[in-house]
Formats: structure tokens, C-alpha cells, sequence
């Protein structure tokens, strides 16, 4: 049936294609570019060779022009490529001419997200999710997909299906889709019964972009062991642990991390995930410093949390990695002065942005962890006085 999906293999060699559109700047582009090759590598494939052009919108039928299309051919046929993966979203047509024309197995932003997630997901939650946003990637693109049908062994008739078949794939689509949002409303309603027998705790959220360091975080301040790697995705299930500071206990989750260009489809499905922020009284914003677009990672972050209404909470921002920071803009040759300068000033500046709701980390050095402790447990005590004044005394 609608088996489209081909998982990407180990060491699958790969070329990452961008398009450099009205309103962007090549060096926007190579970033969005790094990022693209870094989720290959999570999933599993070797970036080999990058192509950009630069075009004032996407071209309808192969989203790249006719030349630049012809470069990818000839360097796929010469280097044993076997995955071509663009940085936008792509249709189906896009996607079934492309292949027409380069021969191999051709994917969006989108649908390598959507594999990184499939791997990912462990608990029955996660799976749904995913399945579910996977049919709803599918959908708009079933016409497309039946030549990999074809070229997959799919059993379909040379001179391709018919209109008949297509719409009653789409039935079958379209059921599977109600019938996964039925199947994950109940699971929404057992976790949303799991949080109310919580008790009546402050409850904490760890919210960032993708592999800026919550976990690592989260295994500092509950002393768990939570998986944690140098990857995108490497956490898709919120994991909640009781945390006690000095007597004041709290709940501490850590939540999935957000990217740019994230599918809306994906965001939707995932939408009862970050419940667990919605419902959260205070949140830790974990900022990977040492990356080069660090305050553009911040304002997607912050952009999500407006989306979920989140925005009005207490927030206290997290800039981690000081360390990597440090390595990268303080050479041998840098005198002691001025690197005080340099820090003083970039804490100056957030601290007067943040309004003083900020902290400066390294969490795999454990380095300025007891400032981190002290600020949370003087916003969670806060919480308290105002959540559950009758506790407040009791607890302190």
C-alpha cells in the first residue's frame, strides 16, 4: 500500500542541496546548510558534497533550475550517491521529477526530521505521534509517490495507476489519520491523569533548541541518568523527575527540542508533548552560546513558545556551553583583561535584556551550577508564595 518510506541507511552517502531564496543571504543559507548535514549525520547518512544556487523563488517543477539540476546528476553518477536531501519542503511532483531525472532516492527537511523522529521514539506516545505526522506528510504527495511504488517492487502496473487507485489510497490515508488521533487522544488523556496525581508542585520545563544541553542539564540538577549525546533529537519523550533543593521540591522535565523550518505537521502531532510546557509555572531556556546563531536559535524558540502561549511565564535563560564559547573566541595570544572585558560585557548585555533572569554554564564542567541552583530555587520558592501560599511555611 502506502509503504513510501525507505529508512536511511548507516553511512549512507548523501549530497545536501539549498537554495539561497528572496529575503535570504548566502550565509544564512550554508548555516541552514550545516544544520541539514548535521541531521543527515543523526540519521545516519554522510554528507559528501553540498549544492547551493541562488534563485528568486523555487522552480515549480524541480525546485532547482535546469543546470543546476544537470551538476547534481553528473556528480551523483560519478561518486556513488544513493540520497539527495533538500533543505526545503518539497511536493510530490518535485520530488517524483527530481528522481526522474538524478536516479536515486531523493527526500525534504521535512521527511529526514520525520526519520530522526521514527528512530527515536520509544514510548507508545512518541510512536503515534510520529506515525501520525508521517500520513499527514504523506497525504498531499500520494500522486507523486507512485513511481517509487513502481521502482520499490510496489506491484503497480507499468503504465502507472489510475485515478481510482490513488483516491483509494487516500481513503485509506485519511482513515489511518482519524483513527491515530483517536488512538492519541487517549494516550493524551492518561498522561494528562498522570500529571494531575502529580500533588501540587511548582513544576519546572527545560526548553531549547535542539542539542544545546538540556538533558545534560537535567541529569546535573535530578542526578538521573537521562540519555544525552552530541545529536539532534536525542531527546523525543518528556522525562519528569522530582527534584528536592534545599526542602523545596519541584517537578523538572525535560522537553524535545525545537529547530528551525520544523514540519507543521510534526509540531502538530507533538503539540500533547509540550503539554508538559504549557502546563509548567516556570521555564528554563537552554541557549547553546557557542553556536554561531545562537540568537537566532533563541528567537525560533522563543517564536514556539508564543505559539503554544506559553511567552508570559517566568523564564530564566541558561547560556550554556561557556566553555566551547570561551575555545572559540579567546586565542593563546589574548591577554587576561581583555577577556574579562569580552565576558563582562556579553553578560552585561543579556543580563540587561533578560532583566537579570539569566545564568552563564558550562553543565559538562559543572561550571557556575550553584549560581543556576540558587536562581531556580529562589523562582520556584516565588512560585510557591503565589501558587500554594498554605505550603510556603511548611516548606521553609
Amino acid at each position: 500500500m502506502i509503504e513510501r518510506k525507505q529508512e536511511i541507511q548507516q553511512e549512507e552517502r548523501a549530497i545536501i542541496v539549498g537554495v539561497v531564496q528572496k529575503g535570504q543571504t548566502e550565509l544564512q543559507v550554508q548555516e541552514y546548510m550545516d544544520e541539514l548535514a548535521f541531521l543527515a549525520e543523526t540519521a545516519g547518512a554522510v554528507t559528501v558534497k553540498r549544492f547551493m544556487q541562488k534563485l528568486p523563488r523555487p522552480d515549480s517543477k524541480t525546485f532547482v533550475g535546469k543546470g543546476k539540476l544537470e551538476e547534481i546528476k553528473n556528480y551523483v553518477q560519478g561518486h556513488d550517491i544513493t540520497l539527495v536531501i533538500f533543505d526545503d519542503e518539497l511536493t510530490g511532483a518535485q520530488i517524483m521529477n527530481i528522481e526522474k531525472e538524478v536516479g536515486i532516492y531523493t527526500i525534504d527537511r521535512s521527511d529526514l526530521i520525520l526519520d530522526i523522529f521514527a528512530r527515536r521514539a520509544k514510548t507508545a506516545q512518541a510512536k503515534t505521534q510520529v506515525e501520525l505526522a508521517q500520513y499527514q506528510y504523506i497525504l498531499p504527495r500520494l500522486k507523486g509517490m507512485w513511481k517509487h511504488l513502481e521502482r520499490q517492487g510496489g506491484g503497480v502496473g507499468t503504465r502507472g495507476p489510475g485515478e481510482t487507485e490513488i483516491e483509494t489510497d487516500r481513503r485509506i490515508v485519511k482513515d489511518k489519520i482519524s483513527l491515530l488521533r483517536k488512538r492519541l487522544a487517549e494516550i493524551d488523556k492518561q498522561a494528562f491523569t498522570q500529571r494531575k496525581d502529580r500533588g501540587e508542585f511548582i513544576r519546572v520545563a527545560l526548553v531549547g533548541y535542539t542539542n544545546v544541553g538540556k538533558s545534560t542539564l537535567m541529569n546535573i540538577l535530578s542526578k538521573r541518568d537521562v540519555f544525552a549525546e552530541n545529536k539532534l533529537f536525542a531527546t523525543l519523550d518528556t522525562t519528569t523527575s522530582k527534584v528536592v533543593l534545599e526542602n523545596t521540591p519541584f517537578l523538572l522535565s525535560d522537553t524535545v527540542g525545537f529547530i528551525r523550518k520544523l514540519p507543521h505537521h510534526l509540531v502538530e502531532s507533538f503539540k500533547s508533548t509540550l503539554d508538559e510546557v504549557r502546563e509548567s509555572d516556570v521555564l528554563l531556556h537552554v541557549v547553546d552560546i557557542s553556536h554561531p546563531q545562537y540568537e537566532e536559535q533563541m528567537n525560533v524558540v522563543n517564536k514556539t513558545l508564543q505559539d503554544l502561549k506559553c511567552h508570559d511565564k517566568p523564564v530564566i535563560t541558561i547560556f550554556n556551553k561557556m566553555d566551547l564559547y570561551e575555545e572559540k573566541h579567546f586565542d593563546e595570544w589574548l591577554g587576561d583583561d581583555i577577556k574579562e572585558t569580552i565576558l563582562k560585557e556579553l553578560k552585561e548585555r543579556w543580563e540587561n535584556e533578560t532583566q537579570g533572569n539569566c545564568v552563564f554554564i558550562a553543565a559538562t564542567e559543572k561550571r557556575n551550577i550553584p549560581e543556576l541552583r540558587d536562581r531556580l530555587l529562589d523562582q520556584v520558592r516565588t512560585n510557591y508564595k503565589i501558587r500554594y501560599p498554605y505550603k510556603t511555611e511548611f516548606l521553609y
